[in-house]
């Protein structure tokens, strides 16, 4: 509990708000990362997910591709690519690692949005006349949003705690505090950089899952709670013949 209070006092320590080391300063660099790799990754991922998903094609490929991007360590690729790159191309090194560990997710939620959609609703779509693109963007794309928000969820949560070891280069970000304070034994810098991550994160996450379940058609929320209320009706019918022969 001392520890606890101790890494609250360093937060709201004057010093710790001002010079270039400032915790807004980093708050924006953390933000920005995560900001760009999502926002990069995304741009690679998704048209390949939804051409997978449209077609059936490549789906081996692809969660092929995810599963092994997930098993990579990220703090090994940042080292990997840093070495790579050279040190005076450090940041790009450190947004090809996030945009790297941020494709498994968008990729998979984009493919699956498409995939879990019923055969039925796009040959319906078909049959009434809609041409390719009006079926992915009429039909596809807002069945399968949810979803795909789902993979934008991960992916962004996935970054936020990666951007993390952005610190351990010199590239500032939240983890810069937790970097810092474990080698000179500053305890309560180091919670006090962990409850700044746990804290965006979760802030992100509430967001996310507001967008998520916004992002379900009127349709769909309509078809589900007929559904759920039909239930309890359904389990009622089943019984009776037995109470009757009870």
């Amino acid at each position: 509990m001392n520890l606890f209070a101790d890494a609250i006092r360093w937060l709201l320590d004057p010093a710790q708000w001002t010079g270039s080391y400032a915790l807004p300063v980093l708050f924006g660099q953390h933000l920005l990362y995560t900001f760009l790799s999502v926002l990069v990754a995304a741009a690679l991922a998704m048209p390949a997910g939804w051409l997978i998903g449209h077609t059936g094609r490549g789906r081996e490929a692809a969660v092929a591709i995810s599963g092994a991007a997930r098993a990579i360590p990220s703090f090994g690729l940042l080292i990997l690519l840093v070495l790579l790159f050279g040190v005076l191309q450090v940041p790009a090194a450190a947004l090809v690692t996030f945009v790297l560990l941020a494709i498994p997710s968008l990729l998979a939620g984009a493919y699956t949005g498409i995939e879990a959609i019923d055969r039925r609703v796009i040959d319906a779509a078909k049959a009434v006349g809609m041409t390719p693109w009006q079926v992915f963007w009429k039909v596809e794309f807002r069945l399968g949003l949810p979803l795909l928000i789902g993979g934008l969820r991960a992916a962004t949560l996935q970054v936020i705690a990666t951007v993390t070891i952005a610190g351990y280069v010199n590239l500032g970000g939240l983890g810069y505090p937790i970097i810092q304070g474990i080698p000179l034994g500053r305890f309560d810098e180091v919670l006090a950089g962990a409850l700044l991550v746990a804290a965006l994160a979760l802030i992100a996450d509430l967001l996310f899952a507001i967008a998520q379940r916004a992002s379900v058609p009127a349709g769909v929320r309509a078809a589900n709670g007929a559904r759920s209320e039909d239930e309890p009706r359904a389990r009622i019918r089943l019984r009776a013949p037995r109470l009757a022969r009870s």
